[in-house]
């Protein structure tokens, strides 16, 4: 090959590397900083970040907190910290609840780093037991418990039947302007929230994102 047709192939080859990969990093800039990518999180995350300023929520629950820190944005979502920097910066305060030591272990570490400790509250605990006895209004409840299983159908119904009890724990903490993500939907045999989200549109609730994730408010 010429190198005069090297020279303007080389860059040009470059140029469209940047671009697909520019386009493959979903980033939640300027909240979160450039480098941690969302990926199939980003429209969920970013529609529920501007819910969140319009409606002025101050209460938020997650079930299933971020054991990797932001270590796995790409991977888990790191909403722990996503929507803890979100409620530091709104003085809102976040529960995050998790069966799991390690797991709490993980990400409150993040936590520490990140100096959200005065606004994200980690709980060592079932997520059921947490919900019955949460006695404040809600206003954004973040569902991410039981890891589900892409090939095993037993634990696929038993997340899913989690998840719905999660919800009918803390439904008559629910307001009108209450928001609810589920995690972990885009999956075989329906993700975390099939079975939820059935019971929730016949409820009053409606979709406005279907995707990987589902973002649901009240009609």
């Amino acid at each position: 090959m010429p190198l005069e047709i090297f020279l303007i192939i080389l860059p040009l080859s470059l140029f469209i590397f940047l671009s697909i990969k520019f386009l493959k990093h979903k980033s939640l800039y300027p909240f979160m900083p450039y480098k941690y990518n969302f990926k199939r999180r980003r429209k969920t995350f970013a529609k529920t970040l501007k819910l969140l300023n319009e409606r002025k929520a101050k209460i938020i629950i997650e079930t299933g907190t971020s054991r990797e820190g932001l270590n796995n944005t790409k991977g888990d979502g790191a909403a722990t910290l996503v929507f803890g920097k979100w409620a530091q910066e709104n003085q809102a305060k976040m529960h995050s609840v998790d069966i799991s030591e390690d797991s709490v272990k993980g990400a409150q570490d993040e936590v520490n780093k990140q100096g959200l400790n005065d606004t994200v509250t980690l709980h060592l605990s079932d997520s059921l037991a947490f919900l019955k006895n949460f006695e404040e209004p809600v206003d954004f409840l973040y569902l991410d418990s039981y890891d589900y299983s892409k090939t095993d159908q037993n634990i696929q119904v038993k997340s899913q039947e989690h998840h719905l009890k999660e919800f009918q724990l803390i439904e008559d903490k629910l307001h009108d302007d209450t928001i609810v993500l589920i995690d972990d939907c885009g999956l075989p045999g329906g993700g975390k929230g099939k079975t939820v989200v059935e019971y929730m549109l016949k409820k009053d609730w409606k979709v406005l994102i279907n995707a990987y994730q589902i973002l649901l408010i009240k009609n």
